[in-house]
C-alpha cells in the first residue's frame, strides 16, 4: 500500500500510531537541527518532522525534497507542541523513519497555496497544477456535491436520466453552433447541441415522461464572466404538465440544494415578477434584487419643465436613489460619469442632484431647473436628506434603461450591498415571444421556436404577433439567470403557424425540423421543461465571480484552452480525409 491514511485525516486519538502517508510537498522549513515538512494530497495538509540527531541522513534528504516533489513517508503519529488551530490535523505530526520519493517536481512556475503568485494565464497553462490548490478544489468537491444532490432530487420526483447525443443536426436559429465534419459523408456536417431541446421533447412523445440530463452543451458566442463555449446544463422535461407544475418541481430544487449544500431553509415562495416590470424597474431581465434602488420615469418631472435640452428631447428620462451618498465629492461624480460614458454602457453623461440636509435640492443642472421642479423630483424618487438622485436618458427607452442598470449595480457595489453570502431569487415570468431582429430584419424567438405562447395571447398571433407573451420563466438569483425554460408547443398546426411567422418556408422548417413535426403527428403529450445552468449555480454557491474556476479545464477569454493549445491546425492528411479545404479570408 502507497499508504495506510490521507494526509486530512490523521487527529490526536491517533497518536502513537505508525502510518504510511503519500502525497505532494508543499513547504520545507529548517529550524537548528529540525526539518519539518507540509505533506498535501486531496484531502488536506499533514506536518512531517525530521529530528537530526536521531537520523542525520534521514534529516539531509528530507532539507533537498522540493516544491511538490511526491513521497511517500512511513512514521508515529506524535502529539505537536506548538498546535495549528488552523489545520484540521494541526494537533498532531509525524515523526518519520523512511522516506521515499516517488517523483521528482521541477520547480512549479507559481505557488500551490490559496494566495498564489500565478496571474490568469500561467495558471490556465498549468491548470494540473491549479487544481492542486485547495480553494480551487474545494469548488470541484461543491460541483459534485451539487450533482449528486441534483441527482437525488429528481430521482425521488420519478425522473430518469437519459443521454442525448453529441453529434446532431444544426440548427442555427439560436447562438452560432460548432460543426463537426463527416469524414464518411464528404460535405456534410455534424453540430455540436446548443441544448438538447428538441430530442429532450421527443423523449416526451416517446412516453418517457419525465427527464434529465447534466449534459455538455457548446454554443460559439462571444464570452464573460458566466460565460464558457462549453458549459454544463442541468436539463430536465415533463409530460401533462403546466407552468405552474414546472416552476413548482423546481423551486423546490432550488431550495433542496440550498438547504442540503448551503445549510440555508428557504420557506417562502420565490416571488414572481413579469418580464415588463423587470425591464421597467431594473432595465434587465436578470434583476438583482437583493437591495433597492428601482427605477423611477422622470418624464413627467423633467420633460419641458426647464430649458435642458437633453431632457426636453428625450424619449425616456429615469432615475435612482442612492441613499447616503450626496456627501460624495467632485471626483467620486467624475468617476460614475466615466463610468457610465465608457464603450460597453455607452451613454452621453450623466445628471445627478443631491439632497440637502435641510431638504433643498443641489443638481448640476441647476440653471435649467426651478427649486420647485427640484423638489418635485425630490418627492418623485423619494429620496430623503443626504441622498444622491442620478438620472439618465436617452431616444431609446429600452438602451437607456439597461444603461441604468449598469449604472445601479455599480452603485450597489459601491455601497457594499451585494453581499455573496445573501441570497436574493425570484421568477421572471411572461417573457415576450418574439423580438425584432435589425440584423435579420425579422421577428426573432425570444428563447426558442418550440416556446409555447400564452393561451389568452394565442389570437395575436394573427394580428399583432409582436404583443403576443410566452409560457416561458426564469429563475433567477442574486442578477444571475440560474435557469429557464418554458411550457412547449405540441400541437403541429400552431407549431407551423410559429414557423411561418419566423420567416421560415415550409421546405426550411421541414429540412430542420421535419423529425419533430412528424413526431407531433403521433400523439405528442402537453409537455414543458427547465434547464438549470450548473456552472452558475456552483460559482453562486461558492461566492465566485466567474464560473472558471469551477469548472475542472476551462477555456481563456478568447475561447483558447491554452494548457492544451486548442484550437489548432489540422495537418494536411486530415484536411484531405475529411475533404475541407482551408480558405481563411483576410
Amino acid at each position: 500500500m502507497f499508504r495506510t491514511n490521507t494526509c486530512g485525516e490523521l487527529r490526536l486519538a491517533d497518536a502513537g500510531k505508525g502510518v504510511t502517508l503519500a502525497g505532494w510537498v508543499q513547504r520545507v522549513r529548517k529550524m537548528g537541527g529540525m526539518t519539518f515538512v507540509d505533506l498535501r494530497d486531496r484531502y488536506g495538509i499533514t506536518q512531517l518532522v525530521f529530528n537530526e540527531e536521531v537520523d542525520g541522513e534521514l534529516c539531509a534528504r528530507a532539507n533537498k525534497l522540493g516544491r511538490e516533489d511526491v513521497v511517500q513517508v512511513k512514521g508515529t503519529v506524535n502529539e505537536r507542541e506548538s498546535k495549528n488551530k488552523n489545520l484540521p490535523t494541526g494537533e498532531i505530526e509525524i515523526i518519520v523513519e523512511e522516506l521515499r520519493v516517488l517523483n521528482a517536481s521541477k520547480t512549479p512556475p507559481f505557488t500551490i497555496e490559496d494566495n498564489t503568485d500565478g496571474g490568469d494565464d500561467i495558471r490556465m497553462k498549468f491548470r494540473y497544477l491549479d487544481l492542486r490548490r485547495a480553494c480551487v478544489r474545494k469548488n470541484l468537491e461543491l460541483r459534485h456535491k451539487m450533482t449528486m444532490e441534483v441527482r437525488r432530487y429528481l430521482d425521488s420526483k420519478g425522473f430518469l436520466e437519459i443521454e442525448t447525443p453529441m453529434l446532431i443536426g444544426s440548427t442555427p436559429e439560436g447562438a452560432r453552433d460548432f460543426v463537426v465534419p463527416s469524414r464518411m459523408n464528404p460535405g456534410q456536417f455534424y453540430a455540436l447541441p446548443q441544448s438538447p431541446q428538441t430530442l429532450k421533447q421527443l423523449l416526451m412523445v416517446a412516453g418517457m415522461d419525465r427527464y434529465f440530463q447534466i449534459v455538455k452543451c457548446f454554443r460559439d458566442e462571444d464570452l464573460r464572466a458566466d460565460r464558457q463555449p462549453e458549459f454544463t446544463q442541468i436539463d430536465c422535461e415533463m409530460s401533462f404538465v403546466e407552468q405552474e407544475d414546472v416552476i413548482s418541481l423546481f423551486e423546490g430544487m432550488a431550495k433542496h440544494l440550498f438547504r442540503t449544500i448551503r445549510g440555508i431553509e428557504l420557506t417562502e415562495p420565490f416571488p414572481r415578477m413579469p418580464w415588463s416590470e423587470a425591464m421597467r424597474l431594473y432595465g434587465s431581465d436578470k434583476p438583482d434584487t437583493r437591495f433597492g434602488m428601482e427605477f423611477v420615469e422622470l418624464m413627467d418631472v423633467l420633460k419641458g419643465t426647464g430649458d435642458f435640452s437633453v431632457f426636453n428631447d428625450a424619449r425616456y428620462i429615469g432615475g435612482i436613489c442612492a441613499p447616503g451618498c450626496a456627501s460624495y465629492t467632485r471626483k467620486q461624480l467624475d468617476q460614475l460619469t466615466d463610468f457610465v460614458k465608457r464603450s460597453q454602457i455607452g451613454a452621453k453623461g450623466l445628471v445627478y442632484a443631491r439632497v440637502q440636509e435641510d431638504g433643498s435640492v443641489k443638481s448640476s443642472v441647476d440653471k435649467f431647473y426651478t427649486q420647485e421642479v427640484l423638489q418635485q423630483l425630490k418627492e418623485a424618487m423619494k429620496a430623503a436628506p443626504g441622498d444622491l438622485i442620478l438620472i439618465l436618458s436617452g431616444d431609446d427607452a429600452m438602451k437607456t434603461r439597461k444603461q441604468l442598470c449598469e449604472l445601479r449595480l455599480e452603485m450597489g457595489n459601491r455601497l457594499g450591498l451585494r453581499d455573496k453570502n445573501k441570497f436574493s431569487l425570484l421568477w421572471v415570468v411572461d417573457f415576450p415571444m418574439f423580438e425584432w431582429s435589425e440584423e435579420e430584419g425579422r421577428l426573432m424567438a425570444m428563447h426558442h421556436p418550440f416556446t409555447h405562447p400564452k393561451d389568452e395571447d394565442i389570437p395575436l398571433l394573427d394580428t399583432n404577433p409582436a404583443a403576443v407573451r410566452a409560457d416561458a420563466y426564469d429563475m433567477v438569483c442574486n442578477g444571475v439567470e440560474v435557469g429557464g425554460g418554458s411550457i412547449r408547443i405540441h400541437d403541429p398546426e400552431l407549431q407551423d403557424k410559429m414557423f411561418k411567422i419566423l420567416g421560415f418556408t415550409e421546405e426550411r422548417a421541414q429540412e430542420q425540423f421535419g423529425f419533430l413535426m412528424n413526431a407531433f403527428k403521433y400523439g405528442a403529450p402537453p409537455h414543458g421543461g427547465l434547464a438549470y445552468g450548473l456552472d452558475r449555480w456552483v460559482s453562486l454557491f461558492a461566492g465566485l465571480d466567474s464560473i472558471r474556476d469551477c469548472i475542472a479545464f476551462p477555456k481563456n477569454n478568447s475561447g483558447r484552452d491554452v494548457m492544451l493549445d486548442a484550437p489548432s491546425c489540422l495537418d494536411q492528411k486530415q484536411l484531405d480525409e475529411l475533404n475541407l479545404v482551408v480558405d481563411i479570408k483576410e
